[in-house]
């Protein structure tokens, strides 16, 4: 949630309207047909670049960017889009969401969080080789053609589109402030397109002198991901797979790997990789807040609340969103002109599709919370074949700024969100200063380290051991060798 925060459901609207170019022309050459990026895709893809990094948490720069840069352009020219590498723009996102993705007009996309969880060059260049292989393969337009328009989807969406909110129309505009909040803007394609997309990225690897089994593992290291993060949440579902559109991984493990070839061929650069990726941030940037458990601080804005036990929080550029099996939440913040009751009044008109009915509140009461003045108010609307209760509870920051959260729950439940509502607080400079990052730390084993021993200098409190082996690709039950170089997350 990064500052200045804009209202998340305009923001939504708005990015859903970037027009996204399509697929290159067809153009002669003196070696035959090969596709080549257009006049018109570069155009288009220049303007959707500034916004796309925007909602993204802004481009990465320094020496980590610039070797995430190299590669994909390295990969990128394999798929004959264009023999020369400075047709290409390729961004390192700062964004704590697993993600990557690209444009045609020869823009390449890949968050930090993603290349932390990869374990060589090799596996960096197919997964930027793949989503180059959706252009090349012309992906979006097919979509588009199939009727399915650019959309956000975001790491919660197949969570909030539950029996609490189906057929609800708050439901499916808060869905899209939630998904807003998740900082993910793609296409969902098939699983056809999909397997497309993998086979393409193993030609260009093959091409580009790497090893092509780089797939498979990458994809193993992201259906392990999503096996934690769900096992965190607290679900017995899968996640949303690799940028909430893509099939599940695990699924597409053997596939890639049979394609590849069981015979060791090609680099990985496995040792060069780690070196350039050291020192990344995992997780939370403080600049956009840092959601720890329960609990969200926001060093810069200097507050912090803590949700209720059993949700789980995840930090997007515009929102923070917070969900559990009871119910559903997210916080952001709007215009203020110094009224509070018209900012709440604000805040549930934003929850209404244009065309549709007005969902009105009833009275709008004041209170103080630990010395902020707030207000709030409540909305009994349909949700299918039942009645939910939909509150926006507002504090009043400054003269000019506010805050607020917006909560979903069967109707007559709103107490489940009284305790995240007072715990809303300033924090001191003391407090502010005190947020530290995690960042990506990369080490040697040594004689008488082993997993666990590595595990618990994990700067977590939680599945130390089970996050230290996902980060690392180790299955259960492997073990680590001295002299093997191995990533942390320390503070």
């Amino acid at each position: 949630m990064s500052r200045p925060i804009r209202p998340v459901l305009i923001a939504s609207a708005a990015l859903a309207a970037v027009a996204i170019p399509q697929a290159g022309t067809i153009a002669q050459s003196g070696t035959g047909v090969v596709q080549s990026i257009s006049a018109k895709d570069k155009q288009q893809g220049a303007e959707a670049h500034p916004q796309l990094v925007a909602e993204f948490g802004g481009a990465m720069t320094g020496m980590q960017a610039q070797y995430v840069e190299s590669v994909g352009k390295k990969i990128a020219v394999q798929s004959g889009l264009s023999n020369a590498q400075s047709d290409f723009t390729v961004t390192l996102l700062n964004s704590p969401v697993n993600n990557a993705f690209a444009i045609p007009g020869g823009y390449v996309y890949t968050t930090r969080q993603l290349v932390a969880l990869m374990n060589n060059e090799a596996e960096l260049a197919a997964v930027l080789g793949h989503e180059v292989g959706h252009v090349a393969a012309r992906h979006a337009a097919k979509r588009q053609s199939a009727a399915t328009r650019n959309a956000v989807i975001g790491v919660l969406g197949s969570v909030l589109s539950g029996v609490l909110l189906k057929n609800s129309q708050v439901g499916q505009v808060l869905q899209q402030g939630f998904m807003q909040g998740s900082q993910l803007l793609t296409l969902k394609y098939s699983r056809g397109q999909e397997t497309e997309a993998d086979n393409l990225g193993i030609a260009y690897l093959n091409k580009a002198g790497y090893d092509p089994r780089a797939m498979s593992t990458v994809l193993g290291s992201l259906a392990a991901q999503n096996t934690l993060d769900a096992r965190l949440m607290g679900s017995t579902d899968k996640v949303p797979e690799w940028a909430s559109t893509h099939p599940d991984p695990a699924s597409r493990v053997r596939t890639a790997l049979t394609r590849a070839g069981s015979t060791a061929k090609g680099v990985t650069n496995r040792d060069l990789f780690l070196s350039r990726i050291a020192g990344l941030t995992y997780g939370d940037d403080p600049k956009q807040g840092i959601v720890d458990g329960h609990k969200f601080t926001h060093p810069d804005l200097k507050l912090t609340f803590t949700a209720p036990n059993g949700f789980y929080l995840v930090n997007g550029t515009r929102a923070v969103a917070i969900t559990g099996q009871a119910g559903k939440a997210q916080f952001t913040t709007a215009a203020y002109a110094g009224d509070m009751d018209a900012y709440v009044r604000s805040a549930f008109a934003s929850l209404t599709e244009s065309g549709q009915q007005q969902i009105t509140p009833g009275a709008i009461s004041r209170t103080t919370v630990n010395g902020i003045p707030a207000a709030y108010a409540l909305a009994r609307v349909a949700s299918g074949g039942s009645q939910v209760d939909v509150v926006v509870f507002a504090y009043e920051w400054a003269k000019d700024s506010a805050f607020h959260f917006i909560t979903i729950v069967p109707a007559g439940n709103t107490a489940l969100f009284d305790g995240m509502f007072q715990s809303m607080r300033r924090i001191t400079a003391a407090e502010a200063t005190a947020v530290k990052p995690r960042k990506l730390v990369v080490d040697t084993v040594k004689k008488g380290d082993t997993v666990q021993s590595l595990a618990k200098r994990m700067a977590y409190t939680a599945a130390q051991e089970d996050r230290f082996r996902v980060l690392n690709g180790l299955a259960a039950g492997a073990t680590v060798t001295v002299g093997q170089k191995v990533k942390l997350v320390t503070y």
